[in-house]
């Protein structure tokens, strides 16, 4: 099988956790650079995963011409510099989640990638998920009919210092947890949102600690949302929650964002009750696979352009609301 040599910026968390292991059960992918702003702690994490090489500086990698493919896990506020870098340096740039601070940003990427002939996806792994395809499935069947309202909720823990809780590296829930659940809505509403409300409560630091959007869409279909880091503080605390209404039925899911192994959700209609049972492998190895597939043999990506910049205009409308920029 052929195979994408990666390159990762950034020794951040959800690239411990997450991407790597996925990068590791990746059948077409080859882990070969990490680069990190320290060089020692960069070596540590070559050593710990089994990358070739490593660099202590973002430079570095973009300038070794065997990199094909990079991932950006970098705080936010650094997305728009790096992955332009990237993309202008001829690599294909799967970037973390939000990829940009504003639509503006997201198309300025866009237009950057086109320009270059590469590849640019944000990550969202949940999105390549069985489970949310078949979530998708039962909503398109009409299962429950024509969607009426969704509500959908992502609680975690508070944070006693993290980039997410400074403003001026893109911080707060709305960035970190909300880009979730309006994602998960503009999957499952085929229509354009025509009102955004929003509320918000800040921290001293001027991040959204909690936020709370409602949204109309041209179809008539509403949806609901509150997303926050109040949980205590460094604690695995969270709570997820979806909930569909059509009308003929409902979805029923408390499935937490990014879940693999076996998953359920209930779907109630006049019929009865019906559960659904869904084997997820490992989400970050299916969109480090998916991006592969983009890169070795033409496939589009999952997340494309227009998903990612119509999420980026409703998270900036949502932000303006709350009042986040005031």
């Amino acid at each position: 099988m052929d195979r994408v040599r990666w390159g990762i910026m950034g020794t951040a968390n959800v690239a411990r956790w997450g991407t790597i292991p996925g990068m590791k059960k990746a059948g077409n992918c080859e882990l070969y650079a990490i680069a990190g702003r320290d060089l020692k702690k960069a070596e540590k994490f070559a050593s710990a995963f089994g990358f070739d090489k490593a660099y202590g500086s973002y430079q570095e990698l973009l300038d070794d011409p065997d990199v094909r493919a990079v991932y950006i896990p970098l705080p936010n506020n650094l997305h728009l510099e790096w992955v332009k870098r990237a993309l202008c340096a001829g690599k294909h740039v799967l970037c973390e989640k939000p990829l940009a601070l504003n639509a503006a940003e997201a198309k300025e990427m866009y237009q950057t990638a086109e320009e270059n002939h590469v590849y640019l996806m944000e990550a969202y792994a949940y999105l390549h998920s069985p489970y949310v395809e078949s979530l998708r499935k039962d909503v398109s069947d009409r299962i429950i009919g024509e969607i009426d309202y969704i509500e959908t909720a992502f609680i975690t823990q508070g944070y006693k210092e993290d980039f997410r809780l400074h403003k001026d590296l893109g911080g707060g829930a709305m960035y970190d947890l909300g880009c979730y659940c309006t994602t998960m809505i503009l999957s499952l509403v085929d229509s354009d949102p025509v009102f955004v409300g929003a509320s918000a409560e800040f921290s001293d630091q001027g991040v959204d600690l909690m936020t709370a959007g409602l949204i109309r869409f041209a179809n008539g279909a509403r949806a609901s949302f509150n997303v926050g880091m109040i949980l205590g503080n460094d604690s695995n605390s969270r709570f997820d929650r979806l909930y569909i209404h059509g009308t003929k039925g409902s979805v029923h899911s408390d499935v937490p964002y990014n879940q693999d192994g076996t998953v359920r959700y209930q779907i109630y209609t006049e019929n009865g009750k019906l559960e659904r049972e869904i084997s997820v492998p490992h989400n970050y190895s299916l969109e480090i696979e998916q991006f592969g597939r983009c890169i070795l043999s033409g496939e589009r990506p999952h997340i494309s352009s227009a998903f990612s910049i119509k999420n980026a205009e409703l998270i900036d409308r949502v932000l303006s609301e709350a009042g986040y920029w005031q």
